[in-house]
């Protein structure tokens, strides 16, 4: 149960830092991360992999590029579904989409002193 635990907690300090450098990507305050990263966890699990199945036919003729339009609508989709976390436009979707993956590798390799996949 602890690695679920540091694992939310950590994905949801991700969310509050990207809130802080993506415009029109907004949290409002720590416990609206909490919930925004379990819908997020729940988008991802449900909703994402259909999406991707409907899109692989444009997904592989851009050579995977079109995952990252996914990867915005799906965090969309959860901040839609969220109370306190939402997102002004589709550029700062994509956008954050970006920057949230990345912060979040950068926040479990500092805890973790390398990439794990826990």
């Amino acid at each position: 149960m602890t690695p679920f635990l540091v694992h939310w907690l950590l994905a949801s300090v991700a969310l509050v830092l990207t809130a802080h450098f993506v415009p029109g990507f907004r949290v409002e305050g720590f416990s609206a991360a909490l919930v925004a990263s379990v819908v997020i966890g729940l988008v991802n699990t449900f909703i994402w992999p259909v999406l991707v199945v409907l899109t692989l036919p444009l997904t592989v003729f851009t050579f995977g590029f079109f995952l990252l339009i996914v990867n915005a609508v799906s965090l969309k989709i959860a901040a839609a579904l969220t109370p306190g976390f939402s997102i002004i436009g589709f550029f700062p979707a994509f956008i954050g989409s970006v920057v949230l993956t990345c912060i979040g590798w950068l926040v479990r390799y500092v805890v973790f002193g390398g990439y794990t996949a826990q």
